[in-house]
């Protein structure tokens, strides 16, 4: 979540050694950092949840999961930001300590705050990703998963996951009961009006 910005330029290398000793992390954009805020119980419970179940899926496999405090470089437009769950399998990025440049799968999980943001324009920023297979956004508070998967015509197609339904996500051949994500999560009852 957004909750200031700074009020002069900031080079990429003043913020990543910035971010090396702050105890708020910030999001970086062209220049502005902007402050993020802390996330809900059931926000930070399907995260870890997630990050949990692709890391057994993944173990092995040269991918790595990063979940909360890895920064996605997205060079081409002056951007670094502090995806939910992040999914790299690109070698290149072994080389990058504090930030990836390579993810195949972003995953947020939204707020109230946050939504609109996440659809829209972090969404656009994060479509510069040449190797982002799939972004994937996730209600925390009802069994709702949205997967914008790349086709092959480098379009984003929506795969939209609800209730009781297998999730799958085609960048790292993953599938889990949607219930595994929601695990210890108290769901708003959708019957109340």
């Amino acid at each position: 979540m957004v909750i200031s910005q700074s009020e002069y330029y900031i080079s990429p290398e003043e913020y990543l050694e910035g971010e090396k000793v702050s105890e708020i992390k910030h999001e970086y954009i062209d220049g502005q950092v902007y402050a993020m805020a802390g996330a809900s119980d059931a926000h930070v419970t399907v995260v870890g949840n997630l990050f949990s179940l692709l890391r057994n899926h993944l173990r092995g496999s040269g991918c790595r999961v990063y979940m909360l405090d890895m920064k996605a470089q997205i060079e081409v437009i002056n951007r670094y930001f502090y995806p939910d769950v992040m999914v790299t399998c690109d070698t290149r990025d072994k080389e990058f300590e504090y930030f990836k440049c390579y993810p195949s799968l972003i995953i947020e999980v939204l707020s109230e705050s946050t939504e609109g943001y996440d659809r829209g324009k972090k969404f656009a920023s994060y479509r510069h990703l040449e190797s982002l297979q799939e972004y994937v956004l996730i209600s925390p508070d009802r069994m709702s998963v949205e997967c914008f998967r790349r086709n092959e015509q480098r379009q984003w197609v929506l795969y939209p996951y609800e209730q009781e339904g297998e999730v799958h996500l085609a960048s790292v051949d993953f599938r889990c009961a949607m219930p595994e994500i929601y695990e210890d999560v108290i769901l708003v009852d959708e019957n109340i009006s």
